[in-house]
């Protein structure tokens, strides 16, 4: 969609952004499975209410990148901070 302003708007659920035009590269996409699918939705509503996101669960299941897949579908910059002790 597009704003009355003419800004791209993506819409994931009830929940509308408008596009952040941050350059990020040609990258590859994630596979959208109902897991990712539903991680989208439930960072998307967070981000809404104007909250963040902390997807949690075993290691190597793809917790960073969908949040970075997440990020490059809006077109955000998105850091990724491992406050991990190892």
């Amino acid at each position: 969609d597009v704003s009355s302003d003419g800004a791209t708007v993506v819409s994931v659920t009830d929940v509308d952004f408008n596009y952040q035009y941050e350059y990020l590269g040609a990258k590859e996409r994630l596979v959208i499975t109902p897991l990712t699918d539903k991680c989208y939705i439930t960072l998307a509503q967070a981000l809404g209410m104007y909250f963040g996101g902390a997807p949690a669960g075993p290691a190597g299941t793809g917790k960073t990148e969908t949040t970075k897949d997440l990020g490059n579908t809006l077109g955000i910059f998105v850091v990724v901070r491992n406050c991990t002790d190892q």
